[in-house]
């Protein structure tokens, strides 16, 4: 199996079907990878933040804890996680991100370009990108509700493997956005097996 990798603020788009499974592994510690998964029929079908959550009880999905599409339907299942601390609250960075937040008003590289990029030649526009599961990203919620973004918990070669529950086409990023980082910008590979 050949492990595939991202360069530091890069992106991918690629079929998977349903009983694959989706290794994604951090290489160098403390980097984010944005995810995003849709129907392989129907792109209205999409990966769901707000279904997996509400099913999962949690906001923190780990182990075992399966991700829910838009329709209810089972996208993924999550089979082994070695961090134990991911997102699903905060949309892939975007150019408005680094101009609102960092007060940047330069081009930067930012994950919904990377997948928008990534996801066009399989007819995905960037409207209809949701919110990602950010792999490896650290947010803790204070008690007013604040959020605070620190740096990843994960160490070299730590995973997540996701076993596909249907045929899907994923976006996925080595993330762009400094805070998500720890301020400095890694690899980020993957592997797909049976």
């Amino acid at each position: 199996m050949k492990t595939q990798r991202l360069e530091p603020q890069t992106g991918t788009g690629f079929r998977l079907t349903k009983g694959e499974h989706l290794r994604v592994i951090d290489l160098e510690g403390e980097q984010v990878a944005d995810l995003v998964a849709f129907g392989s029929v129907d792109s209205g079908e999409w990966l769901s933040s707000g279904r997996s959550i509400d099913y999962a009880n949690t906001i923190y999905l780990s182990k075992d804890h399966v991700l829910y599409s838009n329709r209810s339907r089972a996208m993924f299942t999550i089979v082994q996680d070695d961090v134990g601390r991911h997102d699903f609250l905060l949309t892939p960075c975007s150019l408005e991100t680094f101009e609102i937040i960092y007060h940047n008003h330069n081009y930067h590289p930012s994950c919904f370009e990377n997948l928008s990029k990534s996801l066009k030649q399989f007819g995905i526009t960037p409207d209809v990108i949701p919110t990602t599961f950010n792999l490896f990203m650290n947010v803790e919620i204070g008690p007013d509700g604040s959020l605070s973004i620190l740096p990843p918990r994960s160490r070299p070669g730590d995973s997540m493997t996701l076993r596909a529950e249907m045929d899907m086409i994923v976006g996925l990023t080595a993330c762009s956005a400094e805070m998500s980082n720890n301020y400095k910008f890694k690899p980020i590979g993957y592997e797909i097996f049976a």
